[in-house]
């Protein structure tokens, strides 16, 4: 399968597209007075840190990494600490107001935040990322915390990751019951049951709950349905397997290197040994190759971004042939796109709602590890199935709203409405983050501004 030529990529920072998300919902509700969007655009607590960190071959490499919580107005900080070469402040501050708009919309007593470390986890030793994680959580020190900011995995960070950020707060917090400072840990040092998964099985229980209400042409379940995931991460992996356990054919997976096409269905297990032989799903037998651009592009009904952000910009928004966007990553999806994909009818379940699953199941390992407690795995699947389900509602019965609004404003306006229309699409991603907004506006005004 070749690629076509490409526009040139629309260029846009982390943080412009997070301001701008945070527009979109301010132009829908009544929340901007007395400086209440300048409170929600800056992040609340912004770190940096330099540390040095001996090699395996004994030399000494200086490591860069950063910790930003956005806002403490529902709870403390609550986000991921991903180990990636391009992390930079711009892109954890965006990540981190995502966060607080995703808490608010599931209910969730947190506020937002995320960290990162700028490195190479490819390249590295177990030792090393040990050694690169243990001095990072040493130099953040008390300003994480069970009650203050609560770590857990993100991209190329994983239980073990996890492990390492606990032993370190415990040792330099002794006497205390400290499994409450990070989620995401293995089961037996006070993680939560089903946690690996969440993300992804919220992710499938939104998608099942959207497609049963009838408003996607012709899809009316995910059985029988065509998905092509773009990442075979932990998200990726466990999506695919998921979706095809309700009965949708996985045509097309990809990973960093590249991605692999089979229009009558990729066996999953058989790509999952070959990633793990080969380092690569590319060269997968009986499968076509295929750019992660060009997967993008494919024929498909579901169409799962589980990898990266911006993937989809203005410049192949006009290309995308699905039916269904499940935003599984963060910020897969510019602005710019956003509108032409609402123009061109194609559904985007955003990613403040899609793959809340995984801090949903943090908190419940959050409360578990408070109460020294262990749940049962059927119990907090119920409880996230229940969760996931409720907020699709929401965000649904809101964008009916906003849909009206939109009509009753156009006919109001006359032939002058085409002029005056909101440069924001009205869109399941605009009722998500109005909902947010909203309820963080509502908690903002109900403690009042300190002193």
């Amino acid at each position: 399968m070749e690629d076509h030529e490409l526009a040139p990529k629309e260029v846009i920072g982390a943080c412009d597209i997070a301001n701008i998300n945070l527009q979109r919902a301010l132009a829908y509700i009544d929340s901007d007075q007395n400086g209440l969007a300048k409170v929600l655009q800056e992040p609340k607590r912004v770190i940096s840190v330099t540390f040095p960190i001996e090699m395996d071959d004994g030399s000494v490499d200086v490591f860069h990494g950063y910790r930003v919580v956005h806002s403490r107005t529902l709870g403390p900080g609550k986000g991921g600490i991903r180990f990636h070469p391009a992390v930079d402040l711009d892109e954890v501050s965006a990540l981190a107001s995502l966060m607080t708009w995703k808490c608010a919309l599931i209910g969730l007593p947190f506020g937002g935040a995320k960290g990162g470390v700028i490195c190479n986890p490819k390249v590295l030793s177990q030792g090393e990322l040990r050694r690169i994680t243990r001095r990072f959580i040493s130099e953040l020190g008390d300003n994480i915390g069970p009650y203050i900011d609560i770590p857990s995995p993100d991209l190329y960070t994983d239980e073990q990751t996890m492990s390492w950020v606990y032993d370190t707060y415990d040792v330099m917090h002794h006497g205390n019951n400290n499994r409450a400072v990070v989620t995401g840990k293995p089961v037996l040092l006070g993680g939560s049951e089903g946690r690996r998964e969440a993300t992804a099985r919220g992710c499938r229980d939104v998608t099942e709950h959207f497609i049963s209400k009838g408003l996607v042409p012709d899809l009316s379940e995910i059985k029988g349905a065509r998905v092509a995931i773009q990442g075979f991460g932990n998200v990726g992996a466990v999506a695919a397997k998921l979706f095809c356990e309700s009965g949708a054919t996985i045509i097309a997976l990809s990973d960093s290197q590249g991605g692999i096409v089979n229009e009558e269905g990729i066996d999953l297990a058989a790509a999952s040994d070959y990633k793990n032989i080969h380092g690569t799903l590319v060269g997968l037998p009986e499968t076509l190759s295929v750019t992660n651009d060009a997967l993008l592009e494919l024929d498909c009904e579901i169409l799962i971004p589980a990898a990266l952000s911006k993937q989809i910009c203005a410049h192949n928004a006009e290309n995308i042939k699905a039916r269904l966007i499940v935003e599984a990553a963060n910020g897969p999806i510019t602005p710019a796109a956003d509108r032409i994909l609402a123009e061109r009818n194609i559904w985007v379940l955003p990613d403040i709602l899609a793959n809340a699953g995984g801090v949903t199941v943090s908190y419940y390992e959050w409360l578990q590890n408070l109460d020294n407690n262990q749940w049962e795995l059927d119990d907090i699947n119920a409880r996230l199935h229940k969760l996931m389900r409720k907020s699709t509602d929401a965000v649904v019965d809101r964008w009916q709203s906003l849909q009206r609004l939109t009509e009753e404003r156009d006919t109001e306006l006359g032939d002058d409405g085409a002029d005056n229309a909101s440069p924001y699409p009205a869109d399941l991603r605009t009722a998500a983050l109005t909902i947010g907004v909203e309820r963080l506006a509502q908690v903002t005004a109900q403690r009042g501004i300190w002193p």
